[in-house]
């Protein structure tokens, strides 16, 4: 069987990022039967595509790299949804496209949707980014033969906007290797650089959907009894006031992150809406007490795990922050045996079971 997977996603630093890189490095490993085609598209950063390809030789994996820039990607392939992939990449059994662009392709098409947020919440995302995946939608709901989807609430959400729930597979995701317990010492040299003193709690991203706002309010209640200070990864998107003890940390490199999370007194995720939620992953893995919303997705990787608490509710989430101090020490054993259940081994063997069922229809 010959596998072509996109794998233009792997530059941009993002959770597409991790589940691209990951996914094929472990398919790398483990299949020894199948071939693979494995082709991206940059302009600008076509280097970091071929430095990452670099990396995998032998015969049973190829690798193409093509000076197509997002943008004319997303106009040929899913707004005019001409030139078959085959044209660039020759012919395969299996084609897995990127969550970007959906060419047209004589193959097994399958795709790999990690989130809706786009179609959710259009508000919230560039209206670039929402024509892109709008357009796409449409193709993976005429074309695509699998839809793999890191959890039940993203396949339930495919389904509401008209993806055949029967081509849907429901393959959760993993964290990446680099995600561990930090040294103390590390912890507090990271410290020092972003000047953080004392215990904090810490969040990752910012926005209406992160919830950002109502856990500013529940951190508030607790700040003057613990001491302590809220650090937030990712830039302040609105003027919500000079909160005391709340420091925006801006971008972080993926290097740092689990030295953040392995400082932090709790891990806080109170969000409306992900479509698997990787920093809960990331979070235990760092050995990080974890308060995550009581719904959705966040509940499914959490388990039993965390705290769970409702996000619309300002002084749930204060009280879920309490009851996580109190009892760090169980949620970091809880998180310990909840993180055992997912692997990238996992993640690509399940995958791999989708490409034969190529196999099978024909």
């Amino acid at each position: 069987m010959k596998v072509a997977i996109d794998i233009s996603s792997i530059i941009y630093g993002t959770g597409v990022s991790v589940y691209t890189r990951n996914l094929v490095e472990t398919l790398h490993k483990i299949d020894k039967r199948d071939s693979f085609i494995l082709f991206g598209g940059s302009l600008r950063r076509r280097y970091e595509l071929t430095t990452f390809l670099s990396s995998f030789k032998g015969e049973r994996m190829q690798s193409k790299v093509f000076p197509i820039p997002p943008t004319l990607a997303d106009f040929i392939w899913n707004k005019l949804h001409i030139i078959n992939i085959e044209k660039l990449i020759g012919g395969v059994d299996v084609f897995h496209s990127s969550d970007w662009t959906q060419p047209p392709s004589n193959a097994f098409n399958v795709t790999t949707i990690h989130d809706l947020v786009p179609l959710k919440y259009p508000k919230l995302s560039h209206p670039r980014i929402v024509s892109a995946h709008s357009a796409r939608m449409k193709w993976i709901i005429k074309e695509v033969d699998r839809v793999i989807v890191p959890s039940k609430t993203t396949m339930t959400d495919s389904v509401k906007l008209g993806v055949d729930a029967e081509k849907i597979r429901v393959i959760p995701e993993a964290a990446d290797p680099i995600f561990k317990s930090a040294k103390m010492v590390d912890v507090e040299r990271l410290k020092r650089k972003y000047r953080i003193s004392g215990k904090y709690l810490l969040s990752v991203g910012i926005g209406p959907r992160k919830n950002t706002e109502r856990l500013i309010r529940s951190f508030e209640k607790i700040k003057a009894e613990t001491g302590m200070k809220l650090v937030i990864v990712g830039h302040k998107y609105v003027d919500t006031g000079q909160e005391r003890g709340v420091i925006y940390l801006g971008h972080v490199s993926q290097i740092e992150m689990p030295i953040l999370y392995s400082g932090a007194e709790a891990f806080t995720y109170p969000s409306l809406y992900e479509g698997f939620g990787l920093p809960i992953l990331e979070a235990f893995a760092c050995k990080t007490p974890i308060v995550t919303s009581d719904f959705g997705s966040m509940k499914e990787v959490a388990g039993n795990g965390a705290v769970l608490v409702d996000p619309y509710n300002v002084e749930s989430i204060t009280e879920g922050i309490r009851k996580a101090l109190n009892i760090k020490n169980t949620l970091i054993k809880k998180g310990i045996s909840q993180i055992k259940k997912f692997s990238w081994e996992k993640t690509a063997r399940e995958t791999l079971k989708v490409y034969q069922e190529s196999e099978k229809s024909n």
